[in-house]
Protein backbone atom coordinates (compact mmCIF):
# COMPACT_ATOMS: atom_id res chain seq x y z
CA UNK A 1 0.00 0.00 0.00
CA UNK A 2 1.24 3.61 -1.01
CA UNK A 3 1.12 5.64 1.96
CA UNK A 4 2.25 8.87 0.98
CA UNK A 5 0.06 12.12 0.12
CA UNK A 6 1.21 15.12 -1.85
CA UNK A 7 -0.56 18.21 -1.46
CA UNK A 8 -1.77 19.48 -4.78
CA UNK A 9 -1.21 23.24 -5.35
CA UNK A 10 -3.82 25.69 -5.24
CA UNK A 11 -7.22 25.55 -3.69
CA UNK A 12 -10.19 23.82 -5.36
CA UNK A 13 -14.17 24.71 -4.92
CA UNK A 14 -16.82 21.29 -4.82
CA UNK A 15 -19.87 22.49 -6.90
CA UNK A 16 -23.17 21.28 -7.62
CA UNK A 17 -25.36 22.05 -10.70
CA UNK A 18 -28.18 20.96 -11.78
CA UNK A 19 -28.26 17.40 -13.22
CA UNK A 20 -29.37 18.31 -17.30
CA UNK A 21 -26.70 21.40 -17.09
CA UNK A 22 -23.63 20.79 -19.64
CA UNK A 23 -20.14 20.61 -18.16
CA UNK A 24 -19.17 24.16 -17.90
CA UNK A 25 -16.38 25.88 -19.94
CA UNK A 26 -14.55 27.06 -16.46
CA UNK A 27 -14.43 23.35 -15.20
CA UNK A 28 -10.58 22.90 -16.25
CA UNK A 29 -7.34 22.63 -14.48
CA UNK A 30 -4.84 20.17 -13.41
CA UNK A 31 -6.83 18.41 -11.17
CA UNK A 32 -10.33 18.19 -11.92
CA UNK A 33 -13.33 15.69 -11.22
CA UNK A 34 -16.64 15.40 -12.82
CA UNK A 35 -19.54 13.61 -11.30
CA UNK A 36 -22.87 13.64 -12.90
CA UNK A 37 -25.78 11.87 -10.76
CA UNK A 38 -29.56 12.00 -11.80
CA UNK A 39 -29.75 14.38 -9.07
CA UNK A 40 -27.02 16.60 -9.62
CA UNK A 41 -24.05 17.72 -11.04
CA UNK A 42 -20.51 17.73 -9.19
CA UNK A 43 -17.05 19.35 -10.08
CA UNK A 44 -14.18 20.13 -8.30
CA UNK A 45 -11.73 22.25 -9.59
CA UNK A 46 -9.68 24.88 -8.86
CA UNK A 47 -12.11 27.75 -7.16
CA UNK A 48 -10.30 30.48 -8.86
CA UNK A 49 -12.57 29.21 -12.39
CA UNK A 50 -15.31 28.72 -10.32
CA UNK A 51 -18.24 31.84 -10.97
CA UNK A 52 -21.13 32.97 -8.71
CA UNK A 53 -22.85 29.09 -8.46
CA UNK A 54 -23.45 26.86 -5.45
CA UNK A 55 -19.92 26.20 -4.47
CA UNK A 56 -17.85 25.37 -0.91
CA UNK A 57 -14.73 27.03 -1.48
CA UNK A 58 -11.47 26.36 0.12
CA UNK A 59 -10.51 23.13 0.08
CA UNK A 60 -6.81 21.57 -0.50
CA UNK A 61 -6.11 18.26 -2.39
CA UNK A 62 -4.22 15.56 -1.07
CA UNK A 63 -3.19 12.83 -3.68
CA UNK A 64 -2.36 9.46 -2.29
CA UNK A 65 0.75 7.64 -4.47
CA UNK A 66 -0.70 5.11 -6.95
CA UNK A 67 -1.16 3.37 -8.68
CA UNK A 68 -3.08 0.84 -6.79
CA UNK A 69 -4.77 -2.05 -7.75
CA UNK A 70 -8.36 -1.80 -8.29
CA UNK A 71 -8.77 -5.08 -5.71
CA UNK A 72 -6.59 -3.63 -2.97
CA UNK A 73 -9.04 -3.04 -0.18
CA UNK A 74 -9.04 -0.83 3.34
CA UNK A 75 -7.01 2.21 1.66
CA UNK A 76 -9.53 4.64 1.53
CA UNK A 77 -11.09 3.55 5.01
CA UNK A 78 -7.66 3.43 6.92
CA UNK A 79 -7.33 7.37 5.95
CA UNK A 80 -10.25 8.54 6.10
CA UNK A 81 -10.13 6.96 9.80
CA UNK A 82 -7.06 8.87 10.57
CA UNK A 83 -8.97 12.05 9.80
CA UNK A 84 -12.42 11.22 11.37
CA UNK A 85 -10.46 10.53 14.57
CA UNK A 86 -8.93 14.00 14.23
CA UNK A 87 -12.11 15.45 13.53
CA UNK A 88 -11.22 16.52 10.03
CA UNK A 89 -14.02 16.69 7.12
CA UNK A 90 -13.12 15.60 4.34
CA UNK A 91 -14.03 14.95 0.36
CA UNK A 92 -12.77 11.51 -0.98
CA UNK A 93 -12.34 11.38 -4.78
CA UNK A 94 -10.85 7.95 -6.89
CA UNK A 95 -10.09 7.84 -9.84
CA UNK A 96 -8.56 4.40 -11.74
CA UNK A 97 -5.06 4.79 -10.68
CA UNK A 98 -5.37 6.52 -6.90
CA UNK A 99 -7.24 8.27 -4.46
CA UNK A 100 -7.36 12.34 -3.66
CA UNK A 101 -8.66 13.57 -0.21
CA UNK A 102 -10.12 17.45 -0.12
CA UNK A 103 -9.52 19.11 3.25
CA UNK A 104 -10.68 22.61 4.18
CA UNK A 105 -7.54 24.67 4.27
CA UNK A 106 -8.32 25.71 7.62
CA UNK A 107 -7.80 22.01 8.54
CA UNK A 108 -4.78 21.38 6.38
CA UNK A 109 -2.07 21.68 9.44
CA UNK A 110 -4.19 19.57 11.37
CA UNK A 111 -4.98 16.64 9.09
CA UNK A 112 -1.09 16.89 8.03
CA UNK A 113 0.07 16.10 11.39
CA UNK A 114 -2.76 13.19 12.15
CA UNK A 115 -1.91 11.61 8.71
CA UNK A 116 1.81 11.73 9.67
CA UNK A 117 0.96 10.49 13.15
CA UNK A 118 -0.09 7.36 11.92
CA UNK A 119 3.02 6.97 9.57
CA UNK A 120 1.78 8.60 6.48
CA UNK A 121 4.18 10.82 4.35
CA UNK A 122 2.90 14.06 3.40
CA UNK A 123 4.61 16.46 1.64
Amino acid sequence: MSSTFTILDGHYAIVRLHADDGIPHWARGAFLSVTRTSDELSIVCEEGNVPDVIADRGWRCLKLAGPMPLDQTGVAAAFTRVLADAGVALFVISTYDTDYVLIRDAALDDASAALRASGYVVR
